[in-house]
C-alpha cells in the first residue's frame, strides 16, 4: 500500500480526525499511546485531535494526561473526564459532544491498538468513501499477540456465534478498533442499547441494518502491556445476553 508519510498531500484537506480514547486506571500507558498517535498523525499528514476520557481513575490518569496536554497543546489533547465509571457507549457519547472533526476513531489506551494502522483506516475509508472501517483480527495478515487459549476461544466463539446467528457481514464483531463518519458514529450510538463487551458487535449490527458501508482493514492486536484486562465471567455472560436480544430484533 502506497505511503503518505513523505509527500503529505493531505495536509490541506479539510478532514480531520477525533480519536476518542475511554481511560480507566491507565496512567502508564496514556503517555506511550499519546506519543505513538502523535508520531502516526505527524508523518501522514493529517490533522487531528486526541480526546481523552476518563471515569474517575484511581491511579492519576487524569494527572498524567494535564502533563501530556503540556507538552502537546491543548489544542492536540483535549481532557474530558466524568466522575466515576458510566459504560464505553456513553464515553462515546460524551466524547463526541467535544469532537470538532467530521470523521472519528475509536480505539483502547492500552496499546492493544497499534496507531500505525491509523493511514491505512483513513487510505481505506478514502478508497470507498465507507461510512466506516473496522480493524480485523481474522482476515489478511491480521492476528492476536499475547492472549492466552481461553482468550482466543472466547473471542473466536464470540465471533463465530455472532456470524451465524447475525450474519452481520464483518469478519470481527467484538474489536473496538475503528473510524467512523461523524454523523455515522453519532447515529448509531443513539439506536444501541447494550454495553460492555457486546456494544461494538451492536454497533456493526446496527450499521448493517441502516446500510452503511464497512470496509475492513487487517490489524495487529497485542494484549495489554500494562495493567490488568477487563474481560471476564461478567463480561462473557453480558455478550450472549447481548447477542441473544440482538439475535432476537434484529
Amino acid at each position: 500500500m502506497a505511503s503518505r508519510k513523505t509527500s503529505h498531500p493531505n495536509r490541506d484537506s479539510e478532514d480531520k480526525y477525533s480519536i476518542l480514547l475511554p481511560t480507566y486506571n491507565e496512567r502508564e500507558n496514556l503517555p506511550l499511546i499519546v506519543w505513538l498517535l502523535v508520531k502516526y498523525f505527524g508523518e501522514s499528514g493529517y490533522n487531528y485531535e486526541i480526546i481523552v476520557i476518563d471515569d474517575g481513575s484511581p491511579d492519576g490518569t487524569l494527572e498524567v494526561g494535564e502533563q501530556l496536554q503540556k507538552i502537546y497543546g491543548e489544542d492536540k489533547i483535549l481532557l474530558r473526564p466524568r466522575a466515576k465509571k458510566l459504560g464505553l457507549g456513553t464515553a462515546y457519547i460524551h466524547g463526541m459532544k467535544h469532537a470538532t472533526g467530521n470523521f472519528i476513531f475509536i480505539m483502547d489506551a492500552d496499546l492493544s491498538h497499534h496507531p500505525k494502522f491509523i493511514p491505512e483506516f483513513i487510505e481505506k475509508q478514502k478508497e470507498g468513501n465507507y461510512d466506516l472501517v473496522s480493524g480485523t483480527r481474522y482476515q489478511g495478515n491480521g492476528g492476536v499477540y499475547g492472549w492466552d487459549l481461553r482468550r482466543k476461544l472466547i473471542s473466536r466463539g464470540a465471533n463465530f456465534l455472532t456470524q451465524v446467528l447475525l450474519r452481520p457481514g464483518a469478519s470481527d464483531l467484538t474489536g473496538s478498533f475503528r473510524l467512523y463518519k461523524k454523523a455515522v458514529l453519532e447515529s448509531l450510538v443513539e439506536r444501541c442499547v447494550s454495553k460492555g463487551y457486546v456494544f461494538q458487535m451492536e454497533m456493526i449490527v446496527r450499521a448493517r441494518q441502516l446500510n452503511y458501508t464497512v470496509g475492513e482493514v487487517p490489524i495487529s492486536f497485542v494484549d495489554r502491556v500494562y495493567g490488568e484486562s477487563k474481560l471476564g465471567g461478567n463480561e462473557i455472560v453480558s455478550f450472549v445476553k447481548g447477542l441473544i436480544t440482538l439475535f432476537a430484533t434484529t
